[in-house]
């Protein structure tokens, strides 16, 4: 806090280890165990002092397991829904390891609870809650929100959860979820000639190309999807630690990443960059997309580190392009281009997703009649060039400047795989 930075804590509250406390206690004590109702036990595996089998049955008939053994073992067990029946409990994705807590128990309630309570105390800033889809009781996360607000108004709460979330973003439960629509957006706009074959459906989406107009209308329904002050809190993500890294899914494509970056920055929402998207690192499936950091600078992408340090600094220094309203002003081909107004200025961004150089104008007209009466906007003249970026560098470093008249962007130069971002 000291150094102005804010913790926001990993929250599992679906379920617990092999080692939690309640739960050994049952494996050591069985259908005496005042802890039965803790999680979703078989009492059919259970008698006096034996508990269930937190190992898979073939486990139970060798001595010694080294943790290589073991950990094949608990891969290659089937996925079906049976915990249940075949360790004695419910597992999560029937991984013996880790137990479903049983959320319809009021000391089981009030325990999490507590937890979410206690570290806000102590400082934590917020929580991220993983898979809060599975405790699938509206209730307790209201109730969950309550505690934690009680605590410090001003706590972020998200929740990992991958498609459409309006059950749980109403006000009442999350202010955020992990933006996965965005991300996929991303990767069917800026990597869309690119998408590796071996890597084409995260978290079992399949990815299909879009062009400008159908971006430009995904963008539109995702902007509009909740409120307003919800949409300025989702996490929006490239990449994370349960999907294979975004430069991987586009096949090593720096283009499209930095692209795709800029659009991040520049957009509503909370911008997270995933550790060493920064800097280039890739990775497939969990747990590939989780490496460890290079220690050894030799193996970072400086360029791509200074355009992430780029377009961090331009959002902190332009209040539109964090708080502003969009509007798209092109959408045609592969050409895509918003502007973001504010009361305190604004800032115009294009993006040319294609293979070819694109030049022309770009009407304001239309777009400037629906903006709010406060806001700033574009006046005939020349404005500065903010960032800017493509793969060949722009020639003689381009204009610095970009002119507007009449209500039009004049005639502009997009090279290839470029963006522009225009702010005075």
């Amino acid at each position: 806090h000291n150094a102005g930075i804010r913790v926001v804590l990993d929250g599992v509250f679906n379920h617990a280890s092999r080692g939690f406390y309640q739960f050994q206690q049952t494996l050591e004590n069985g259908s005496a165990s005042p802890y039965l109702d803790w999680f979703h036990f078989n009492g059919d595996h259970l008698a006096p002092g034996v508990g269930p089998h937190a190992y898979p049955e073939p486990l139970l008939h060798r001595r010694r397991w080294s943790r290589r053994e073991r950990r094949r073992h608990q891969r290659e067990q089937p996925d079906d829904g049976n915990s249940h029946q075949r360790y004695g409990y419910h597992a999560w994705w029937d991984i013996p390891a880790l137990p479903k807590f049983n959320t319809d128990t009021p000391a089981v309630r009030e325990f999490l609870l507590d937890v979410g309570e206690y570290w806000i105390r102590r400082g934590a800033d917020g929580w991220r809650l993983d898979v809060p889809g599975e405790i699938d009781d509206d209730e307790f996360w209201r109730e969950f929100r309550r505690r934690v607000k009680a605590v410090n108004p001003e706590a972020y709460i998200v929740g990992e959860l991958w498609e459409n979330a309006e059950r749980w973003l109403s006000g009442d439960q999350f202010d955020a979820v992990m933006n996965y629509v965005f991300n996929r957006l991303c990767y069917r706009f800026f990597g869309a000639r690119s998408i590796d074959p071996e890597h084409s459906r995260p978290g079992g989406h399949e990815l299909h190309p879009v062009d400008a107009p159908g971006a430009a209308f995904e963008l539109e329904a995702l902007l509009s999807r909740y409120d307003r002050e919800i949409t300025e809190a989702q996490l929006n993500l490239l990449s994370s630690h349960d999907v294979p890294r975004f430069l991987t899914v586009v096949s090593g494509d720096r283009s499209a990443f930095k692209l795709a970056t800029a659009f991040q920055m520049t957009i509503p929402g909370a911008p997270c960059i995933y550790y060493g998207g920064e800097i280039g690192m890739e990775g497939g499936s969990d747990p590939d997309c989780r490496r460890t950091f290079p220690e050894d600078r030799s193996a970072w992408d400086e360029e791509l580190l200074d355009w992430t340090k780029e377009l961090t600094a331009l959002r902190h220094s332009r209040v539109a392009l964090r708080r502003g309203t969009l509007r798209t002003v092109i959408a045609e081909g592969e050409v895509f281009g918003y502007l973001r107004t504010h009361t305190d200025g604004w800032a115009l961004v294009l993006f040319n997703a294609g293979d070819s150089a694109w030049r022309g104008s770009i009407a304001l007209h239309d777009v400037l009649g629906t903006l709010p009466d406060d806001d700033a906007r574009p006046n005939d003249g020349a404005v500065d060039i903010a960032a800017r970026w493509c793969p060949e560098g722009f020639e003689g470093d381009g204009d610095s400047r970009l002119d507007i008249a009449g209500g039009a962007v004049e005639e502009t130069l997009l090279p290839a795989r470029s963006v522009l971002i225009a702010a005075p």
